[in-house]
């Protein structure tokens, strides 16, 4: 579970199963976990985040999504 970015109170990662899908993100803070896709950016799984938590994390992946596209094509070209 390679971590690609800690930002505040979350944790931004990706499974290493997860190459057969397309790009995405793991969010989780404490027991919450969401999952994004990268490319367009939308929520693919909630993970009991509030609505104003979803919206802080949109921003965040807006912000740094080509690193993260970046994180993950490095990590799955192997």
């Amino acid at each position: 579970m390679p971590t690609i970015l800690n930002y505040g109170p979350y944790r931004f990662y990706f499974y290493a199963g997860d190459g057969d899908e397309p790009p995405h993100v793991h969010v989780e803070r404490d027991a919450n976990i969401a999952k994004f896709w990268l490319d367009p950016v939308r929520l693919e799984n909630s993970g009991r985040f509030s609505r104003k938590e979803i919206n802080d994390i949109l921003a965040i992946i807006h912000k740094r999504r080509d690193e993260m596209q970046r994180s993950w094509d490095e990590f799955f070209s192997h």
